[in-house]
This record gives C-alpha cells, structure tokens and sequence, in this order.
C-alpha cells in the first residue's frame, strides 16, 4: 500500500507491533531500528522509553520533548481453568462491548492466537440479552486443551489485539492507532527533519505506559527537563450521525488538532497561540481541541519538568477510539507532521513572554 501523502507501509507495520504497557520490548526494538539513521543519539531509560535526540550546535541550547506513547491498550493473563480458557485483566480502557467477535494473541513462550469468547445469545435468559456485557463476562479461546495452553502461556503474559491496517477511502483503518499513528509521526518528522539544522535540542520520546496512567511521560520529563513540551496523541473525532454539533470534539479531514485542554492538563495559552499562528501562516489545516475527559502525556511533560515546561499537543483526530477499528484521514496526519515540523523550526525565535 502507498499513498503520496504518507508512508502506509510504515504506518501499518508500526500498528501491528505489539506492545502492551509494560511489555513493550518488540515496538520498542521496532522504533530504534527507524529512528537511528535520522538522530545524534538513542538511548533507552530506566522504564524502556526510546529517547531520540537531535542536537543542535553550540551548548546550553533550549530542550524540547517531543512525545508519543508506544503502548497499546492490551490485557494480561490472570488464570487459565481446567478447560484451558484464560481470563484476563485489561491494561488500559475497554468498552466491553467492542470484545465480542475479537481476536486476539496472547504472547507467551510464542504466540498464540485465541478469540475473545462469551455465552452465546441462544442460552441467554431475556434479562441476560438485555444487559450490557462486562468484562467478566469473557474469556480466550485459543483452541487449546489445558495441558497444551500451560506448556505456552503463564499467568502475567500480555494479550494484545489482532486486526491488520486497512485504507478505507481517504482514511487508515486500524487496531492501535492510538496511538502508533504518532510513533509513525514522530519517526516521520525525525527523518524529514534529519538533514536541517536546528537551535534547540529536540528529545523525540516515545513513552511506555501510557494507558496506564502516563507513567512513561512523566520519568522521562523529569529526566531530560525540558524547556518546552509537544505531545502527540489520538483525539475523539466524534463526527458521527447521532452525534450533536457541539459533542464533535474534531471531526476527519478537517486538519490536525491544536490540543487546548484534556482531563489531565490546561495546555500552556501561549503554546495554543503560537501553533495556532503557525497553522494559518503555513496554511496549515487545523481544528481546536478541547476534550474534557481522558488525560495524555502532555500533563505529564508539563509537570514532571523540574520546574513544569511550556508544554502542548497536536492530536490526530481518530474515530472509534479503544476498539480494533480506529480510523484517521490521511490529510490529519499528513497535517500534524506538518505542524509539527514547523513548530520545531520557529520554537526559539517566538515571544515567550508572558502577556
């Protein structure tokens, strides 16, 4: 698959990776085979998120952290009956509902594919058909009797999901776009970027544990203590039909997405301001963001710098968000990578002041 506009290849073989928070050895691996041509230096921290860094001539230059989380929303492992089915904890938000019909891989001494199992609607009571599934209502299949499962799978192995990229139209189809579609932006821009020169030292971090609670995020800011802070990450594009203008959060195909706020962070006004300025001077498209639940490593840049940072985002906007379907139009991310280079390029010499 090609598109003239973005590497889909790229973008496909980083989606289907796995990592789940925690287990993010095989993205990880995947990430510093990409980035090393394009950067000075690749280093793994304590927790195992890659830092690229681009530096800049002279010293003392000004530090900007750059963010997109590499884990996936997954499950691990919790037991395995007599039957050989295995129950799971979620790593990371579900919809139950969005479980049923699903395959997934368990990683154990190798992986194994399973399908996410449940009691079938024709033994169901009518109060039963009614309600809402929970999670505890699944478990994995794998085909597998018990004595076989044990000799591969053990309790505390991840369980990631298993759906290939699709191009629908203008858009990608995809489990883990959220948020593998900004890895595949951060290693795109590194690359594009990779020939210029820059005045400040840019930290492209692809963080672990993200869906978890910005774990990653936050040891890595406190870490390289940046001056400034851009994160990219998925947001909800809510532009479906029962869906209200005013409940639309950003909508495809109408540009990347200039974070204003989410659940965990107030982005810094003059962030917000001098993207915005940007976008219209490139003519670049865009839309404002403001989501007022779910939080994303940009509080974590923010405030886990020693003394916080000036810190923003630039979202893609993603329908389906946390189910195997995701979909993003390829002139959002096309858009983000843009912005993004830009403002890589323009960070130093803009008014900072307060004002």
């Amino acid at each position: 698959m090609s598109n003239s506009k973005i590497d889909i290849d790229l973008l496909s073989e980083v989606c289907k990776v796995p990592g789940a928070p925690g287990f993010e050895q095989r993205i990880r691996e995947k990430i510093i085979e990409e980035v090393t041509p394009y950067v000075d230096e690749v280093t793994v921290d304590a927790m195992g998120s890659v830092h690229a860094i681009k530096r800049a001539a002279g010293k003392d230059n000004k530090k900007v952290m750059i963010a997109a989380h590499m884990d996936e929303i997954s499950f691990i492992v919790t037991h395995i009956d007599d039957d050989g089915y295995i129950r799971f904890h979620p790593l990371g938000g579900f919809d139950p509902k969005t479980l049923t019909a699903q395959r997934v891989f368990i990683h154990g001494s190798e992986d194994v594919l399973g399908v996410m199992g449940t009691k079938p609607i024709h033994i169901m009571k009518p109060e039963e058909r009614k309600k809402m599934p929970d999670l505890s209502d699944f478990y994995i299949d794998t085909g597998m009797k018990k004595e076989e499962v044990d000799k591969i799978i053990s309790i505390g192995n991840p369980i990631t999901r298993e759906r290939d990229l699709v191009v629908m139209g203008s858009c990608v189809n995809s489990k883990s776009l959220d948020n593998r579609v900004s890895v595949y932006i951060l290693i795109e821009t590194l690359r594009e970027m990779s020939k210029k020169d820059l005045d400040v030292d840019v930290y492209g971090v692809f963080t672990v544990q993200e869906e978890v609670g910005l774990r990653g995020a936050m040891t890595a800011a406190s870490g390289i203590d940046p001056d400034f802070g851009i994160n990219l990450d998925v947001t909800l594009a809510c532009d479906y039909p029962m869906a209200q203008p005013h409940e639309r959060i950003t909508s495809l195909g109408e540009g990347t997405a200039i974070k204003v706020l989410d659940g965990a962070t107030i982005c810094d006004y003059r962030m917000v301001r001098y993207m915005k300025g940007l976008a219209e001077e490139k003519k670049i498209s865009y839309q404002m963001e403001i989501l007022p639940a779910g939080g994303t490593d940009t509080a974590g840049i923010q405030r886990y710098a020693k003394g916080g940072s000036i810190a923003g985002g630039i979202s893609i906007p993603t329908r389906y968000l946390h189910q195997s379907i995701e979909m993003a139009h390829i002139e959002d991310v096309r858009a983000t990578i843009d912005l993004l280079e830009a403002s890589l390029e323009g960070i130093s010499s803009f008014d900072w002041s307060f004002s």
